[in-house]
């Protein structure tokens, strides 16, 4: 009976432990953001235990809800503030059960979903932008220290330190839990929309070292841009093209992984198993983008069009993505971007010029992915020694199961001596 429970509460922990801890914010006050997470995570920790006794109740959402309530009722008392806060939430804290997080604890207005609110929230212009994107990581997605500091290229903790500071200023400074007005919300959109991108990212090529793929944050985080399209204030181009790119990622999904759980790399993905009607969703949000604007999304979304598009890895049209990645570069060089530049200068340009420019990226020195891609380079240069060399150090930064038998055979290609074609 454990293990069962146990991947029922993981499942729950991903899916209702931000929209909780919105709800539980919302009761309690913005300043009291980690007693909301606490909570909530009592709240799970008791379900652990009680299911594993009791068995399941017939409504585990419910269940949740009820026994967060009543946890945040106690704490309110002990505060000695429940009567002023009663009074303003009398109707939540009566009912029994409280499935639907976005119903009477929240008054209508344009954003009605309460993750989606509590985004907002934290995103306020008194935390530094990199501190907020963090924060709404870690307290309302789930995501760990770990998964975010990889995101961020960061250490573990920079990032432990960013949240807590980000949660002091909040309790500090007293800020309210309020949604900006309408006006105001595009201000705080780009930081929403970094951490959807960031979320994402995480689903699609996870850190987690038993799973590359969480489709689960994949489509929480399509769940939430596409919530954000449409509402009036946030349907802005930059939040339509980055649902685009979305769909066009997601729709590769179910062709990355092998019947065992191996990578499927690009090249050799059956494209029939690529999910037309997102790849469909995401040129109709792409076109929906095309107008006042070209953000970075617009640009990755471009990029992934002419993947989905290609009938075949040798005929993708790569001088157009590597154009795409000289004008993201010029605009944001990040080290991610200079990564994926250089990696499509070895198909559009030549090899040397793409071992060159990798060379030169700073900041990578410790990221799988970097070493790999000199790997590959080397490799299809026939320097097998010295490709040898990056998928060795390639392994040694990954902890990720199926990347890790990847490399592993690309090793033993180095050490065979097998030609680029046999690999």
């Amino acid at each position: 009976m454990q293990e069962p429970v146990n991947k029922i509460v993981d499942h729950l922990f991903r899916h209702e432990s931000g929209k909780m801890i919105a709800v539980l914010s919302k009761l309690l006050g913005l300043q009291n953001l980690g007693a909301a997470q606490d909570l909530t995570q009592d709240t799970l920790v008791q379900a652990l235990y009680t299911w594993s006794y009791k068995g399941l109740p017939d409504n585990p959402t419910a269940w949740l809800y009820r026994v967060a309530r009543n946890k945040a009722i106690d704490y309110l008392r002990r505060e000695k503030t429940f009567r002023a806060v009663r009074a303003q939430h009398a109707v939540w804290l009566n009912e029994q059960y409280t499935v639907d997080p976005d119903g009477s604890l929240f008054e209508e207005g344009q954003i009605e979903d309460s993750l989606l609110r509590m985004m907002f929230a934290c995103c306020h212009p008194a935390i530094p932008v990199e501190s907020q994107i963090a924060l709404v990581l870690k307290t309302l997605c789930g995501l760990s220290v770990p998964e975010i500091a990889r995101a961020f290229l960061r250490d573990e903790e920079t990032i432990s330190k960013r949240v807590y500071r980000a949660r002091e200023k909040i309790k500090a400074e007293n800020i309210a839990l309020e949604l900006p007005l309408s006006h105001e919300l595009p201000a705080r959109l780009d930081a929403v929309l970094h951490a959807l991108y960031l979320l994402f990212n995480e689903g699609y090529n996870s850190s987690q070292p038993e799973q590359l793929i969480r489709e689960d944050l994949c489509e929480e985080a399509m769940r939430l841009a596409f919530l954000l399209t449409q509402t009036p204030a946030t349907n802005l181009p930059r939040t339509n093209a980055l649902l685009a790119l979305f769909c066009f990622q997601a729709s590769r999904l179910k062709a990355r992984l092998g019947e065992q759980g191996n990578i499927i790399l690009l090249k050799q993905q059956d494209r029939s198993k690529w999910y037309q009607p997102l790849i469909s969703k995401g040129y109709f949000f792409l076109d929906t983008a095309t107008q006042h604007e070209t953000s970075i999304y617009h640009l990755e979304a471009a990029i992934a069009y002419l993947h989905a598009v290609a009938p075949s890895f040798e005929d993708t049209d790569w001088k157009a993505i590597y154009y795409l990645y000289q004008v993201l570069a010029t605009e944001h060089p990040t080290p991610f971007i200079l990564l994926n530049k250089a990696i499509a200068a070895s198909y559009a340009l030549d090899k040397r010029t793409a071992l060159e420019a990798l060379n030169n990226i700073q900041g990578l020195e410790n990221y799988y992915l970097y070493h790999t891609a000199i790997g590959e380079i080397y490799f299809d240069l026939h320097e097998h020694e010295q490709a040898l060399k990056h998928y060795q150090k390639a392994l040694s930064l990954t902890r990720s199961v199926a990347e890790q038998q990847l490399l592993q055979q690309k090793l033993l290609a180095c050490v065979n001596g097998f030609t680029p074609s046999e690999l």
